[in-house]
């Protein structure tokens, strides 16, 4: 049995996910997480133990500053206790700024440290101390894992260390085509993301304002799934556009769900500003969705462009739209990519297997450590 030590944000859908997969493995987990978050979903494992730390706030600016460094302090004295008592094999930490902090500080090792995106691709750049800090968790990992080849050589820019390319896959058997679901009398165009200005849907609605313009012989609908603090300036948007009654924001959509919401789309839309690595767009092409993305790198590494969808610049209204009218002009040319889109992520993104080499490093490492 493995004991692993976990530090992750207790309510991510990716921790949720590596949680599910090991526990049904030969593990015994302890997971430590911040801030309010709801342990509820991981009652159904008995080999898994959940603490949640929160950081004290007021309604003032500066002094929650002052009480979050004071918290991290704090957290990370809770941590190197929490070791001590679960003795694990192994300490993981997911995310390379807060949680690698923690891990790093705790001075356990062997230390694995998972690259996300933002802890990366943002944090560096806030500050000089954000660099250090980085910098600074990354030399004490033992192990450093990329869900991508683009994330690897950016995370590269901070640490000379070899990085481990672990895929986030998905659910082959979840995520699969399923034709009862589509409505053939209406052309659909999806896009499923937490509604942040870096994902670029405001480029969407622009584009497909276009495509509106451009067909109007044909039943077209825009169908928006997620939350986030751009919502209502694209709801405007939209009524700006004269489109709103042709869009739809369904919300938030559980992950178990998501399958279905894919096989209603007859293309789904991506045209992020920066992506790390791009799953939702590996989910809807397990779904055998063709995809529209932007040149992001994390999509132009797991698009092939005009086979398994059409990889469009970023910030470019006319482009998506170009690129989506294609389908709507030929129709088997949604079969014939989203065929091809399967078969790309049975062969690289299979989460059965992403599992299977997870596996395979921790019991490298603890056999080495022992």
């Amino acid at each position: 049995m493995i004991k692993l030590f976990m530090l992750s944000y207790i309510d991510s859908i990716h921790t949720k996910r590596w949680i599910t997969a090991l526990s049904k493995e030969n593990f015994k987990i302890y997971l430590f997480g911040l801030n309010h978050a709801d342990t509820s979903y991981y009652a159904q494992f008995d080999n898994v133990e959940v603490y949640n730390y929160t950081f004290k706030s007021s309604s003032n600016k500066l002094i929650d500053w002052v009480l979050g460094k004071v918290g991290y302090l704090r957290a990370s004295q809770i941590v190197k206790k929490k070791i001590a008592a679960f003795e694990p094999d192994i300490v993981h930490a997911h995310y390379a700024t807060s949680y690698g902090l923690l891990g790093a500080m705790s001075g356990f090792h062997p230390f694995v440290l998972s690259v996300w995106g933002s802890d990366v691709y943002g944090s560096p750049e806030l500050s000089i101390l954000h660099k250090v800090i980085l910098k600074y968790n990354l030399s004490k990992a033992d192990q450093i894992l990329s869900t991508s080849t683009v994330m690897a050589r950016e995370t590269n820019r901070y640490t000379s260390k070899n990085i481990v390319i672990t895929p986030f896959g998905v659910d082959l058997d979840l995520f699969k085509k399923k034709d009862s679901i589509k409505n053939h009398d209406s052309f659909v165009i999806g896009n499923v993301k937490s509604l942040q200005q870096i994902y670029g849907i405001d480029i969407l609605i622009k584009a497909f304002k276009l495509l509106v313009m451009n067909n109007p012989g044909v039943n077209l609908t825009l169908q928006i799934a997620g939350r986030g603090p751009e919502e209502n300036r694209l709801k405007k948007l939209a009524e700006e556009l004269g489109i709103i009654n042709k869009v739809d924001f369904i919300g938030f959509i559980d992950h178990s769900e998501l399958p279905k919401i894919y096989n209603g789309f007859d293309v789904a839309v991506f045209l992020s500003n920066k992506e790390s690595f791009g799953v939702a767009a590996i989910e809807a092409m397990a779904c055998e969705c063709p995809v529209v993305v932007s040149d992001a790198e994390g999509f132009t590494e797991i698009v092939s462009h005009e086979y398994s969808g059409f990889i469009v610049p970023k910030q470019n209204p006319d482009a998506a739209a170009a690129a989506i009218q294609v389908f709507i002009y030929n129709r088997s040319l949604i079969t014939q990519m989203g065929t091809y889109g399967r078969k790309q992520v049975e062969k690289l993104y299979d989460w059965n297997e992403n599992v299977k080499q997870m596996i395979n490093i921790y019991q490298k490492m603890t056999t080495k450590n022992r």
